[in-house]
């Protein structure tokens, strides 16, 4: 039985409920705190690659990294239909090379879940540190630390979308799951049930561990790695969320490559 990232369509269609562009604007708006005008971005665990190839339309020279085989053919077969140049790169987001470097780089939808121990997270720091030019911008987007910390979840863990005619049924962790005490790393039990507008149904279930950062733990990666200091975090795309605020519902970080 194949799991949800060997089903890259059935991926993007779970997080259509995303808001692509506008989040692209929002982090060109960062990039252009950056100071020099920001030319290339790196995606990392990029998936489908939805922002890389958003970027890649607004001109910019897009790279899209990701460890599945499936994954990274989608990117680069929509790119294709899509008229895009984007480069995309089948790698280990923990140990990877590729020539040159980027003006900015970017992890979005929670990806770094998916590293697991701090070993993990900081050879995926120094990592993207070497690829990313002095003074240029690291953007991740985590999983806000309430929705394991606050009483309630401020994300949903059962959603329904609609695109392309296609109407998908959503669960992603939520109900028995529970995050382990030691490890900080959850199995998440996710479904998705698919109707096309031909009326056929499918539907296909997995199991996914993710790993849970606090602020206080990615700040102490980020200094045992080097390269990069956190320079603004918020809980929104946008700069007037704070990460305390009520309303935050995601935990993003801005870092700053040293010169």
């Amino acid at each position: 039985m194949s799991g949800i990232y060997d089903e890259p369509g059935l991926y993007e269609l779970s997080c259509a409920y995303r808001d692509v562009p506008a989040e692209v604007t929002a982090l060109q708006s960062w990039f252009g705190d950056a100071g020099p005008e920001v030319r290339s971005v790196l995606e990392l665990a990029a998936g489908p690659a939805e922002h890389a190839r958003e970027l890649a339309a607004r001109g910019l020279r897009a790279t899209a990294l990701d460890q599945s085989k499936a994954m990274c053919a989608y990117a680069a077969e929509r790119a294709d239909e899509a008229g895009l140049d984007l480069d995309v790169v089948e790698a280990d987001m923990r140990d990877f090379r590729l020539p040159g470097t980027f003006d900015a780089a970017i992890t979005m939808l929670n990806s770094l879940c998916h590293l697991f121990t701090l070993d993990d997270m900081v050879a995926h720091l120094r990592a993207v540190a070497a690829h990313v030019v002095p003074g240029g911008l690291y953007v991740i987007e985590l999983t806000h630390p309430a929705d394991h910390f606050g009483p309630a979840s401020r994300t949903s863990s059962e959603w329904t979308v609609t695109s392309g005619g296609t109407r998908a049924d959503v669960r992603w962790g939520g109900g028995d799951d529970r995050i382990d005490p030691v490890t900080q790393v959850t199995s998440e039990h996710m479904s998705i049930t698919a109707r096309g507008a031909d009326g056929k149904t499918r539907t296909i279930t997995d199991v996914v561990p993710s790993r849970f950062w606090t602020l206080t733990e990615m700040t102490g990666a980020i200094r045992l790695a080097g390269g990069f200091t956190i320079e603004a975090t918020y809980g929104d795309f946008d700069t007037t969320t704070a990460l305390d605020a009520p309303t935050a519902w995601r935990m993003i970080l801005i870092l700053r490559r040293d010169a």
